[in-house]
């Protein structure tokens, strides 16, 4: 039985959308053991995948070496005999547990300048980042077959109906997300206006870093005020969703939910929400996608020139089918 341990992304929406990755390798190997190692923010995305065996949480921070925690945790790893490692993120420090671990093979994308961490190196040349990942269950230069796996997350209806009840929603209700981690180039300026035009009750979801973006919509404001896993629990209850591309679009997608996705700075072709039951909102104005924090322009026309009609729209068409 192979044992492989899969180092994540340290963003919720890259995590989910590695998961067609670890699909593939449960396909290729039904009995393998699959660990993933992740930060903390990331570890309740991965532990509602149906094809991890154990998340391993590790308390490593955005942009920090913590060389010596590394180097214990990889030590600690080093009794599991994994035969395989595969490192997800592309930063140099991410390849150094597997390597405390001495892990003997160990795979990954070059990124930066990691010969030697990494003993099976693969170049990227293009495609989605789920295709992106995918690649890495197979040999270098091989594309994976299509179709990819799709991301799929657990959901228990006792625990959604308990979260329900612990933040007071009854009856049927929509999810906001307006926020967006990356920058203000993704978030979409309206959804005060949209709030203002749906009867249903909104609820708004994001971390504490969102709550500017959150500020003045109309709606229960759980933004920062929730876990990961009530978050991930009260997308499962919703009506439908509507996001700006972040972490909880790629959520919604995964649990199947009915969604509105916007994107203005980024791309569906590069990030998509692969969900049959989502919606894309993409202008493509003539300078999108420039991938940016903020607009370099200045007239964030990818965002603004998408009004609040176009969404209704879109949410219409969701109730239709």
């Amino acid at each position: 039985m192979p044992r492989i341990l899969i180092v994540a992304p340290n963003w919720i929406g890259d995590a989910l959308m590695a998961q067609p990755l670890l699909g593939r390798l449960r396909e290729k190997a039904p009995d393998a053991k699959l660990d993933v190692l992740a930060p903390e923010w990331v570890a309740p995305v991965a532990r509602r995948m149906p094809e991890v065996d154990e998340v391993i949480v590790v308390p490593f921070r955005h942009g920090a070496l913590q060389l010596r925690e590394r180097w214990q945790i990889g030590r600690e790893l080093k009794g599991r005999a994994y035969d395989q490692a595969i490192v997800l993120p592309n930063t140099w420090k991410s390849a150094l547990v597997p390597f405390f671990a001495d892990i003997p093979l160990r795979s990954g994308y070059a990124g930066e300048l990691r010969y030697g961490l990494l003993n099976l190196l693969y170049k990227k040349n293009g495609g989605s980042m789920p295709e992106q990942y995918a690649r890495l269950s197979e040999p270098p230069g091989k594309a994976p077959a299509p179709p990819l796996p799709a991301p799929r997350l657990r959901a228990v209806p006792h625990q959604i109906a308990a979260t329900l009840a612990r933040f007071g929603i009854e009856g049927p209700y929509a999810v906001f997300c307006p926020g967006a981690e990356y920058g203000p180039a993704k978030r979409w300026p309206y959804f005060e206006q949209l709030s203002g035009r749906l009867s249903i009750e909104k609820i708004l979801l994001g971390s504490p870093n969102d709550a500017e973006s959150a500020r003045g919509v109309p709606g229960k404001n759980l933004v920062g005020k929730t876990s990961l896993d009530e978050a991930i629990d009260l997308i499962a209850g919703a009506r439908f969703v509507v996001s700006n591309d972040s972490g909880l679009m790629h959520v919604a997608a995964a649990l199947g939910r009915p969604q509105v996705a916007l994107f203005g700075s980024s791309s569906p072709l590069h990030t998509p929400p692969r969900s049959g039951a989502t919606r894309v909102l993409w202008l493509q104005v003539e300078c999108s996608p420039c991938f940016e924090r903020a607009c370099p322009l200045g007239h964030f026309r990818c965002m603004r020139e998408m009004t609040v009609e176009m969404v209704a729209e879109e949410i219409h068409n969701l109730a239709a089918h």
